[in-house]
């Protein structure tokens, strides 16, 4: 589903690294992210190259999969931690490991992180977004 609310005049989209290993996954968001004109979209199907894709396209939000061959995203974020132009950055994990049950709303903060439950509608994870950037300012 695509969110239909466009980005006011004059403001830049809001730059979102996706660090997820399946590339259906993160062409659907892409597309429906950036058709919202509320965001530009970086997507890094390799977790190992997540850490240069941030520091090249500088991130205000960075979506990441928990359960990825390579590296799991906790260990991506541990890394994402301990560089000075990411480690403030928030990220907001998206895995399936994580149900609506368990979660309420499919969206939630535990140990200062916060998760997302796969699947998602554009309209959850764009609301996740704006609702974690808005904490950010």
């Amino acid at each position: 589903m695509k969110a239909k609310t466009k980005n006011t005049p004059g403001l830049q989209p809001r730059r979102v690294l996706l660090v997820d290993d399946e590339a259906s996954f993160t062409r659907m968001v892409k597309l429906n992210l950036e058709a919202s004109g509320k965001y530009a979209v970086r997507v890094v199907n390799e977790s190992p190259m997540a850490q240069q894709a941030a520091n090249e396209f500088k991130p205000e939000i960075i979506l990441l999969d928990i359960v990825m061959p390579e590296a799991d995203g906790g260990d991506v974020a541990v890394q994402l931690r301990q560089h000075a132009n990411t480690q403030d950055t928030p990220i907001i994990f998206v895995s399936a490991m994580v149900s609506r049950k368990e979660s309420g709303s499919g969206f939630y903060e535990s140990g200062g992180e916060h998760f997302l439950a796969k699947p998602v509608s554009t309209e959850r994870l764009s609301s996740s977004i704006d609702s974690v950037l808005a904490k950010c300012v």
